[in-house]
């Protein structure tokens, strides 16, 4: 049986709190979702904003390849016909072949919030959905608090659905917008819903109670065959039901589901679009666009998703790696990490050294966990530095050169017109040479990364590829006020990999050095193979 998936990141999504699409980042969007097979796209809602109509408007020039893109809004005003309602002008001037119209199931919303009787309701619902449906789209119907509305009374609830499905309606969603419910009131309403309308039922849920997915999943398991969420549960206040888990968990642990439909065919050295191997990559995607952090625990996709800290984990996941996985992180195009602290074992070493072929030195083994023991007492932290960590094996093992030499560093900060100024001097030797060299930037580390780049960049052009991405200070302890020592993680990119790095000293300044020089020493060493 195929579940449709209705995406609705550039409308729903997009009323999460620090989320704020621009023009192109929803037109991207929408073209990666249809290239991997969703069915339906929801644009926006034309009426609310410039930005949105003109996302339909682009979108018409060069429409979508698969998915159905579909235009959101309302049932008409109270008191007017649907053809003078401007909302319902700016949803047929979408050119969006499917609309999806939310109207009230609650009687309580209808008449306290809405502030129509119940009867005006359902002409409403009903005359929107059927003059939508003379204009020659396809109508979605999202029932608004349908669960609970039908808590309170299920009578008219079930007459709203009615409405719109004796309109013609193709879908009607029912909509747990509070998200308070639980479930087993999901499945049980649900169950009774599909006997009151003929047409296929969908599943639209909240995460305010953290139950989305499982609600969505618990809709699917009685026959709701549509369901509505977000990639990575953006959404207001807690979010919409994530899609991504949505997906993975009805084509992983569900039986004779089927799952996103290929846009095209796949492409040379490329897996089909539409299959499970672009979830991570689709979240990320996602996450990038919005400029948001990555949620690290997120279900199959975060990158703490098949992590591993503890020895006895790491040392059973290399025996079977089912033993801590509940699936290979590969079908979701994820990946397994071992990560490095005073709580690892041997196992974990020799996980992470594997690839520099190290492992069966176990000599070398233990003097690496008793320097990773020794450093995180001194406030250095690896699992999120996996590149410090690399070089320190690299170093241990006596197989890594450094590439430069510093002879001094220096920064200041000067005050130019009243705009305070940062400068850096790095001197350096590099192939028994010394490389003297002054740049300013926006802060000392700024600076200093320029500086060494500066020095660097004519010798290692592959470094003009290479830029910081984030930086984060942690003081270690607090207890020691001003004499405190700090963490400093940098983490970097290039076009292939993202990598972070560590330095610790009382002095921020020299702990930013320490992980801005691993940071170069590590793209250096990993371009060289």
């Amino acid at each position: 049986m195929h579940i449709q998936i209705y995406d609705t990141t550039l409308r729903d999504g997009a009323q999460g709190e620090g989320v704020n699409f621009s023009l192109e980042d929803k037109v991207l969007i929408a073209r990666r979702l249809d290239e991997l097979g969703f069915d339906f796209v929801e644009g926006g809602y034309p009426l609310s904003n410039p930005k949105d109509a003109e996302f339909f408007q682009r979108i018409a020039s060069t429409p979508l390849k698969h998915s159905r893109l579909c235009a959101f809004g309302m049932t008409r005003r109270r008191g007017m016909k649907p053809a003078d309602d401007i909302g319902m002008k700016s949803l047929l001037a979408s050119q969006a072949p499917v609309i999806t119209i939310v109207g009230k199931t609650s009687d309580f919303h209808a008449t306290e919030v809405l502030g129509v009787t119940l009867e005006e309701n359902l002409a409403m619902i009903r005359e929107t959905v059927a003059y939508l449906r003379e204009q020659g789209r396809e109508v979605i119907y999202d029932a608004e608090h349908f669960f609970d509305g039908w808590k309170a009374n299920p009578d008219y609830a079930a007459l709203t659905i009615q409405a719109a499905a004796e309109a013609g309606a193709s879908i009607i969603v029912m909509c747990d917008t509070n998200g308070g419910t639980l479930p087993e009131e999901i499945a049980s309403i649900t169950r009774v819903a599909a006997t009151k309308v003929d047409k296929p039922l969908g599943i639209h849920t909240h995460n305010d109670c953290e139950l989305a997915v499982a609600n969505s999943l618990a809709a699917v398991d009685v026959g709701a065959t549509h369901v509505q969420g977000t990639i990575n549960g953006f959404g207001e206040r807690c979010g919409n039901a994530d899609l991504v888990s949505v997906i993975a968990n009805l084509a992983l642990k569900k039986k004779d589901y089927e799952i996103l439909t290929p846009a095209q065919p796949a492409s040379a050295g490329r897996q089909p679009p539409g299959t499970l191997t672009h979830l991570t990559e689709l979240s990320r995607y996602v996450y990038e666009i919005a400029n948001m952090h990555f949620r690290v625990n997120q279900p199959f996709v975060g990158p703490s998703a098949f992590a591993h800290k503890g020895g006895m984990h790491v040392h059973a996941v290399a025996k079977v790696a089912s033993s801590y996985e509940h699936i290979d992180p590969a079908l979701v195009g994820n990946e397994r990490r071992v990560l490095v602290s005073e709580l690892s074992g041997r196992s974990n070493i020799i996980a992470l050294a594997t690839k520099l072929n190290l492992q069966n030195d176990k000599s070398l083994m233990d003097r690496v966990l008793q320097q990773v023991v020794d450093l995180e007492n001194r406030g250095f932290q690896f699992e999120a530095a996996e590149a410090s960590f690399d070089l320190l094996v690299r170093k241990a093992a006596g197989t890594h050169t450094p590439h430069f030499e510093l002879v001094q560093y220096h920064t200041s900060v000067v005050s130019r017109g009243g705009t305070p100024v940062t400068e850096a001097t790095v001197k350096l030797i590099v192939n028994d040479k010394l490389c003297h060299e002054v740049a300013e930037g926006d802060g000392p580390v700024n600076a200093l990364d320029a500086a060494l780049r500066k020095a660097l960049n004519g010798l290692f052009p592959s470094l003009n590829e290479m830029q910081l991405v984030d930086y984060k200070v942690r003081v270690i302890n607090s207890d020691a006020a001003t004499a405190a020592s700090v963490r400093v993680v940098i983490e970097s990119r290039d076009a292939d990999t993202t990598w972070g790095t560590v330095g610790v000293h009382e002095n921020v300044i020299e702990a930013s050095w320490q992980a801005l020089v691993d940071s170069i020493e590590y793209k250096l060493c990993k371009d060289e193979g």
